[in-house]
């Protein structure tokens, strides 16, 4: 997989995408990333690319042009898929992380100041994605944790390949607990099934903290979660006991 990164600030790109999991599956060759300065293909000698928006707004607004002549040096005779990082983007989840580790060739466009001007987004881009209901300075944040999201479902990032299906929301639901040793710390110890060593007893306490732990922290995810019989006769219970023990879960 090819990813591509057109920003003003390519260094905190880099910094981050160069290190840890992401970093090590990078320079591996699981996937290739490049991160281009936008600010290279400015036309003047000041190497700007904003100008004043056309309207009483006040602020900056990124030029469409050195954006489109930096997409088609990066982009050449390929078509990639081209997301803009946005507040008015669709929320970023784990499905899209998926779908996206689909694609074979990515452009990202990271904008500044006020934004970009509409004319180039209309031109080149297929998507846009938001972390959220809030603004940021620039979208090289978001770009990054797109790139890190993505990178994780990419086959030889993690140890194993299955390893981000037991993460929270890739089937829909929040993962379960997890524990390490000492066996017991300051009095708490780790769940005995944890211990046993039965396979089909751990996988099931593992299904139903899964549900557990949706249920209390993000209730509205199992409407949409696939759950099959035995998954509702766990919520039934993890209910009735809330319902006669409030604060049985805290």
């Amino acid at each position: 997989m090819r990813i591509d990164i057109a920003t003003l600030f390519p260094e905190l790109c880099e910094t981050w995408l160069s290190a840890s999991i992401v970093g090590r599956a990078r320079e591996a060759g699981v996937f290739e990333l490049k991160c281009h300065q936008i600010r290279d293909y400015a036309f003047d000698k000041h190497k700007r690319v904003d100008d004043t928006p056309y309207s009483e707004r006040q602020g900056m607004l990124m030029m469409a042009e050195p954006i489109w002549q930096c997409y088609k040096a990066v982009a050449g005779d390929r078509k990639p898929y081209v997301v803009f990082m946005s507040p008015k983007g669709k929320t970023l989840n784990q499905q899209k992380c998926l779908e996206l580790s689909k694609k074979s060739d990515l452009f990202i466009l990271c904008g500044h100041y006020e934004g970009v001007d509409q004319r180039v987004l209309d031109k080149i881009v297929d998507e846009e994605i938001s972390l959220g209901d809030f603004v940021l300075t620039g979208g090289e944040l978001p770009a990054v944790v797109l790139v890190d999201g993505i990178a994780r479902m990419l086959d030889g990032t993690l140890g194993k390949s299955v390893s981000h299906e037991d993460e929270s929301h890739f089937d829909g639901l929040l993962e379960y607990p997890q524990y390490t040793r000492p066996e017991v710390w300051q009095g708490m110890a780790v769940p005995e099934v944890l211990l046993s060593g039965h396979r089909d007893n751990i996988l099931k306490w593992r299904r139903y903290k899964k549900l557990e732990e949706t249920y209390k922290k993000r209730p509205e995810l199992l409407e949409t979660a696939e759950l099959d019989l035995v998954d509702r006769a766990y919520l039934s219970e993890i209910s009735a006991i809330c319902d006669e023990h409030p604060k049985f879960f805290d």
